[in-house]
């Protein structure tokens, strides 16, 4: 890494047009970060695309090509969108007001009479959106299944008679509604297989609950089992587990920092994070999503300055970023985090819930990915919630660390233990992707996760979807925008027999709503191949074919000192 954090990419390396007056930020370009110490390819602009194409920082630090594309919001769509979001809330205006004269009924909690005095339960404004918005797509939301989330599953058929506010259940069911929107990376969220045998056995021998605390009498042989397994899984020295996966960030990072400390969090992680910094009382400041530039200017600042007003030098500093980041589909820039965390001497701290077991040759997530130490970590997290089929999350790292955590966290001292079953399902399924249970299913799984995870991404951008994220990251996110196609689209792909997830605005931007894709290892290419027709022909209905060119690998030179193109805020 250079001294000086460059600005613009180096002649014949990168190009950046900007069309119709956007301004290229995260939700107006397209971005190509690609990485190679092998070959080097011409790279091309042409006038009727936009993006924004650089190269690493410094080649030596990736061992393959890193690729990640965010294509641009087509100008007229984003208009449209914003039209639409304008036309709902005028209406949404409209709708209180004949609900407040009585006129329209209104089903929405609001305070008593005799509770005036009080604090309001019920911002009025605030569920403004909730009523008016949020209503018309109610119902692709938390729709209920009643069997495994395999690559198939059955839903329960529910009508509403009163526009989503609620639901009536027919008694009927859908059958063999190919699941595209579970965590269900590598396929062992199933009701047979060994994970299943033995999670019986154990509960027929420990039953289901501890009804204590690992510090009092709900410290089980399994828990123990589960913890030297995890720290041999990871290789680091030790490893401790929390029965919940978000109150494994949410309170274990103010045990970490604390007054005095400094946080510095990628703009786009997870709420576990973001409560858990919250927590802690610590200064938090912000990056730009996996923008290393930025990250390296604050490292600098706050070096430099110190804390505010006293300008003490900061008990600690603490980085906080995601494997793959849930919404975006995107992964961390470890080797570049790990060479800045050295170089300003602060503490790292990473989040796998979503890239243990699906990334990396041997499933051992972001790390393995991208070949580097473990040791380079100092906190690593994750959680069974995703790859294992179960529930909870652990924390990693040295033994000094996991002992201190042990009598200062409060998810430890004061939460119930993890149940046994549950501990068995991870123990199971993790001796399976370590090859420990005499086979090669784990091996397998992983293997077929990359393989189908690229062939969907690719398919879908052959067909000019714009899809978000990187080449290897099984979050697959395709661009929606307008608020008319998030539900349009959930309730057309359930008519054909298909389960997806639809996102829209405040989890994401207002005009960056999306259909978000889980890839299975358990899927087989006849389902996807079946699925890529469906979202093939419900694109052309909805005419959500939004890409407008093809992107191209390009890969950057062993050193280049261009790492980003520099954006204002």
């Amino acid at each position: 890494m250079t001294e000086s954090p460059a600005t613009q990419p180096a002649a014949g390396e990168g190009c950046q047009r900007v069309k119709n007056g956007l301004k290229p930020e995260r939700n107006g370009f397209v971005r190509s970060l690609h990485r190679s110490r092998e070959r080097q390819h011409k790279r091309h602009c042409h006038p009727e695309e936009e993006e924004v194409r650089t190269s690493s920082h410094d080649g030596s630090l990736y061992n393959q090509p890193f690729i990640e594309t965010f294509e641009e919001t087509p100008m007229l769509v984003a208009v449209f969108t914003y039209m639409g979001y304008g036309i709902l809330t005028i209406f949404g205006y409209l709708r209180d007001f004949l609900r407040h004269w009585k006129i329209e009924k209104c089903n929405v909690a609001s305070e008593r009479e005799e509770q005036k005095d009080f604090v309001p339960l019920y911002q009025d404004f605030e569920n403004f959106y909730t009523r008016n918005l949020y209503m018309r797509i109610r119902d692709n939301c938390s729709r209920p299944i009643c069997g495994a989330p395999g690559a198939k599953m059955e839903l329960m058929e529910r009508t509403s008679r009163d526009y989503n506010w609620t639901f009536e259940y027919t008694g009927r069911s859908l059958p063999d509604v190919i699941n595209l929107g579970s965590y269900n990376y590598l396929g062992f969220a199933e009701n047979t297989g060994p994970c299943v045998d033995s999670a019986a056995e154990v509960t027929m021998k420990y039953g289901v609950g501890v009804a204590s605390s690992r510090q009092e009498m709900g410290n089980l042989d399994c828990h123990e089992e589960m913890e030297k397994l995890m720290a041999e899984f990871l290789g680091v020295e030790s490893a401790m587990v929390f029965g919940m996966g978000f109150a494994t960030n949410s309170m274990n990072i103010p045990a970490l920092v604390g007054k005095g400390c400094l946080i510095l969090s990628d703009e786009l992680n997870h709420a576990s994070l973001v409560l858990g910094a919250r927590l802690s009382g610590s200064t938090i400041r912000v990056f730009k999503h996996n923008n290393m530039q930025k990250l390296e200017k604050l490292l600098r600042e706050a070096i430099v300055h110190g804390q505010p007003r006293t300008h003490r030098p900061w008990k600690k500093i603490l980085i906080v970023v995601e494997g793959i980041f849930s919404m975006e589909g995107s992964i961390v820039r470890l080797p570049e985090v790990i060479a800045l965390k050295k170089r300003y001497q602060a503490y790292l701290y990473v989040d796998e819930a979503h890239s243990i077991g699906a990334l990396g040759l041997r499933g051992r997530g972001v790390v393995d990915y991208f070949g580097l130490d473990p040791s380079d970590v100092d906190v690593m997290m994750g959680t069974f919630t995703k790859s294992f089929g179960a529930a909870g999350g652990y924390i990693a790292g040295k033994r000094d660390l996991i002992e201190y955590l042990r009598s200062h966290s409060h998810s430890a001292v004061y939460a119930a233990s993890m149940s046994p079953p549950v501990a068995e399902q991870i123990i199971t399924s993790m001796k399976c992707i370590m090859g420990e249970d005499g086979t090669t299913i784990g091996c397998d799984r992983v293997r077929k996760l990359a393989e189908n995870t690229v062939y969907f991404r690719e398919r879908l951008e052959a067909m000019g979807f714009i899809i978000y994220g990187n080449i290897d990251s099984p979050v697959i996110p395709m661009m929606l925008y307008m608020p008319a196609k998030i539900g349009a689209f959930g309730r057309e792909m359930l008519k054909r027999n298909i389960g997806v997830v639809v996102v829209g605005f405040p989890a994401t931007p207002i005009i960056e709503s999306r259909a978000r894709f889980c890839i299975s290892a358990s899927h087989t290419k006849e389902i996807l191949d079946r699925a890529l027709c469906v979202i093939n022909e419900v694109g052309d209905l909805l005419q959500l074919k939004y890409s407008r060119h093809r992107i191209q690998p390009s890969f950057g030179r062993p050193s280049d000192d261009n790492m980003y193109q520099d954006i204002d805020d």
